[in-house]
């Protein structure tokens, strides 16, 4: 299959081109090197040593013998560019990460606002658009997130994309299927739920084929292909804005930080290993909707976790200790979380797990690159409002955030 992955170098594209291409698939990259920039803008790094993409390819073809191409154009504002890449490589699939992806840097000032909105939308609606364009019979395959649902209990286990309703019409009782609610908490959540309303037009109006993942949040660095090579490594971030809870804690505990838990750390939510997630695109893409059919909405997650039992899990392994700190987000300090992920069960995924073996080989990057970390950056400060970045900032060590 020839895929076209958008946004291939970062932390879930990078290791997904390299799984799709050790798996026989023709693969080709879109990306601009956005995220490379906000590292400079923040001053944080990957804790692991990022080299060039170029390098990144060059390592992949000695390791591999296989080839992958790469493009650099941003997808949201070159639409001519890629429509030309879409017109010459033909693909077969399109994978769409080309979203700026941390909710906490989404919220830091109104300029991160409007460009995770900008940024994001526009990519979406131009490769939509593109493929329309194109008259190519594209499946697209965009990586979401289990935040568009929100963080509420809702006294059910939250379905697949959809909910069944009755509505009370002038013969009666019916039922309807319509999408589930949206209840975003940050400008990132947010344009996640307008890129399902793009989806719902494009499949409806113009029959492309999409499968909308709602990913949980990722732990873990390395999979199967990145650790054939250091220059192959993954991303592995820490800082306040875009490290996930798991990832920092861990690395915390590799550097002495106390494990920053925000507020009772009673908030539930959906994790996913990075193996995984590449095998869940894989999987998608294997079991792609038919043209003409609804979008397909996977909830790609394996287990759902509090923030205080990993927090407590992490300390158990590594002696760690653990800091509560007010809560930089506008959320619940207590929520419950039950989610259906079926579909990917049913296409073959056997789930990867928290187990103590996993988190200790996480661990052990940590420690390998702890001299890189600079501790100035762990905290967050990054507040949803004025009243909270008024209560976090004599906090002392930062909050813990999931970017997701």
């Amino acid at each position: 299959m020839r895929v076209l992955i958008l946004g291939g170098d970062g932390f879930c594209g990078w290791p997904t081109a390299l799984h799709l291409s050790a798996r026989g698939h023709e693969v080709e990259i879109i990306d601009n090197q956005s995220r490379r920039r906000i590292d400079e803008e923040l001053g944080a790094g990957s804790l692991t040593p990022i080299v060039p993409l170029a390098e990144r390819i060059a390592a992949w073809e000695e390791v591999s013998g296989r080839t992958i191409r790469a493009h650099d154009l941003t997808v949201g504002k070159d639409y001519e560019g890629l429509l030309a890449v879409l017109n010459a490589f033909r693909p077969e699939a399109v994978v769409h990460f080309a979203e700026q992806r941390a909710a906490p840097y989404s919220m830091k000032s109104a300029a991160h606002k409007r460009y995770t909105v900008d940024n994001n939308l526009n990519a979406t609606n131009d490769i939509l658009a593109a493929i329309v364009d194109s008259g190519l019979d594209v499946h697209l395959a965009h990586l979401g997130t289990m935040g568009v649902y929100g963080y509420g209990t809702s006294g059910m286990a939250i379905p697949e994309g959809y909910l069944t309703v009755k509505v009370q019409t002038t013969e009666g009782w019916a039922e309807r299927e319509i999408l589930y609610p949206a209840n975003p908490g940050s400008i990132y959540h947010l344009t996640k739920t307008q890129d399902a309303l793009l989806f719902q037009f494009y499949a409806k109006n113009d029959g492309v084929r999409i499968t909308d993942l709602h990913q949980g949040i990722v732990w873990g660095t390395q999979t199967i292909e990145t650790r054939l090579d250091p220059r192959l490594v993954n991303r592995f971030d820490y800082d306040g804005d875009y490290g996930t809870v798991l990832n920092r804690f861990l690395m915390q505990a590799a550097v002495g930080y106390p494990l920053t838990v925000h507020g009772p750390g009673g908030q539930t939510r959906a994790f996913i290993n990075i193996q995984d997630t590449v095998r869940c695109v894989e999987l998608a893409l294997a079991h792609p909707p038919a043209r003409g059919e609804r979008v397909k909405v996977m909830n790609q997650m394996t287990e759902c976790w509090r923030v205080r039992e990993l927090a407590e899990m992490v300390a158990r392994l590594t002696g760690a200790k653990v800091a509560h700190l007010p809560n930089p987000r506008a959320e619940a300090d207590e929520n419950e979380l039950m989610v259906e992920n079926r579909r990917l069960l049913s296409y073959g995924l056997d789930p990867i797990t928290l187990e103590e073996g996993l988190l200790m080989e996480v661990a052990e990057i940590a420690r390998a690159y702890a001299h890189r970390a600079d501790h100035a950056k762990i905290p967050c400060v990054s507040a949803w409002n004025a009243e909270r970045a008024a209560a976090t900032s004599g906090a002392g060590p930062g909050a813990a955030v999931a970017a997701e």
